[in-house]
Formats: structure tokens, sequence, C-alpha cells
């Protein structure tokens, strides 16, 4: 009796709605979850690949060249000579690849 009152009021979900739900997850997961996790493959693949020598930017805006590897840190010379050393997970990967991508000349 009181799914036959449900049903009557509307209550029940519809399978149209649970299609919507479902392609609503669907969207969501293509556009915001995938490229997320994309990206920090991306950045992780990056910093594992950096060596003594390359230069990186920080994201604390800090440009340098990397003068040691350490398990977890890099020693990082910056233009004055000094020498900070800072976490591998501080390395900005679309800053320091755009500052070592070579310009086109015109």
């Amino acid at each position: 009796m009181i799914a036959t009152v449900l049903l009557q009021a509307g209550g029940g979900l519809g399978y149209q709605q649970l299609i919507m739900f479902g392609l609503i997850a669907v969207v969501f997961y293509f556009f915001m979850i995938r490229p997320q996790m994309k990206k920090q493959k991306d950045q992780k693949k990056y910093v594992d690949e950096l060596k003594k020598g390359d230069k990186v930017v920080t994201t604390a805006g800090i440009h340098g060249k990397i003068y040691e590897v350490a398990d977890t840190t890099f020693l990082i010379e910056t233009e004055g000579g000094g020498r900070i050393r800072f976490d591998k997970s501080a390395v900005s990967l679309d800053a320091s690849k755009a500052l070592n991508t070579p310009v086109a000349s015109k």
C-alpha cells in the first residue's frame, strides 16, 4: 500500500533520472578527475627525471639551477651563488618547462 502511494505521488526514481545521474558521473570523471590524475603523474615523472644542472622554478617563484640531487630534496643554486635546499614537490612543472623551452626567433 505504501509503495502504491509513493508511486502515485511520483516518489519512485525513473530510469531517466538514473541515466542522468550516471551521465553526470561520467562527465565529472572525464572533465575533472582524469585530467587531474594525468597532471599529477606528469609532475611526478618530471621531478623524477630532473638532474644536476637543470634549470628549475619553484612554486615560490625562485629560479635556479639544480646543484645537488638528494633522495627527497634538491639543492638549488640561485643567480647570486647562494644555495637553497627545497623539497622535490616544490618544483613547478609548468614554470620550469616554460623556462627550459627555447624561444623561437623570428
